[in-house]
């Protein structure tokens, strides 16, 4: 059957298995990247994110700060995570004796996997996003809306490998969580309009940034803030936020 498809073999002179990330454990929690009150802030967010992972999920974090929640999971949380690029049931990063070039989560990060985890194609991984079995994506933001309309792909003018599956993700996986800083040189990135282009219309279920919890919904598209971070104030929120929302009645502080 081969030669149907092949015309010629070539021998490569370097079979050298390149690493574009290499990712290793050092048997601790995983460091958050940054420093100072940048870094207060993802933890801030990671922690909070950690929250909306439940026993039984099946789960795909985003690149970045998302990748971090399987982190902090309560105790008794077992989920199962899945790569866009063909792995169910991800582990944490592995050691470094332990770095396999051939094993990486669509990150292009070195990963290890859990007993029982399976590889596939990436066609068939996006068949299991597409067809709504993934219970809930966590991903990064650049900008969200009142409506739930996310922003996560692409700025104009600036390089990209490619839009990834984060279209796929939110419009296939039964949740949709969003996490970002609340500003961005001190400016607000939670409008009544995305102003870059768009990933998913009226997607988000949650967005969980440093300084507050919003939640969609879907039907009234109603932005609701649900919660406050505990060293900051509604005047605060609100002076940061372009965005008509309600504030829950029952509001809570994390």
């Amino acid at each position: 059957m081969a030669e149907v498809y092949v015309d010629r073999i070539v021998k490569a002179e370097d079979t050298t298995k390149r690493i574009e990330f290499a990712t290793v454990s050092t048997g601790g929690t995983p460091e958050i990247p940054g420093k100072g009150d940048s870094k207060i802030k993802r933890e801030r967010i990671v922690k909070r994110a950690s929250q909306e992972l439940k026993d039984g999920m099946y789960v795909n974090l985003g690149i970045g700060i998302p990748t971090l929640c399987s982190n902090f999971l309560a105790p008794g949380v077992n989920i199962t995570l899945q790569s866009e690029n063909g792995i169910l049931g991800l582990g944490p990063y592995p050691l470094e004796a332990d770095v396999d070039a051939d094993l990486i989560n669509a990150g292009k990060q070195t990963v290890s996997v859990v007993n029982g985890a399976s590889y596939f194609s990436s066609s068939q991984s996006f068949a299991m996003i597409r067809g709504g079995h993934m219970d809930i994506s966590i991903l990064g933001g650049m900008e969200v809306s009142e409506r739930g309309d996310l922003a996560n792909w692409i700025i104009p003018g600036k390089l990209v490998k490619g839009m990834g599956g984060a279209m796929d993700l939110v419009s296939g996986c039964r949740r949709v969580v969003v996490t970002m800083e609340h500003t961005a040189k001190g400016k607000g990135k939670i409008f009544k309009d995305c102003k870059l282009p768009l990933t998913g219309r009226e997607v988000v279920d949650i967005l969980i940034t440093d300084m507050a919890v919003f939640e969609f919904d879907k039907e009234t598209r109603q932005m609701t803030l649900t919660e406050i971070a505990d060293n900051t104030s509604l005047e605060e929120v609100k002076a940061h936020t372009e965005a008509d929302y309600v504030v829950c009645p029952n509001l809570k502080t994390f």
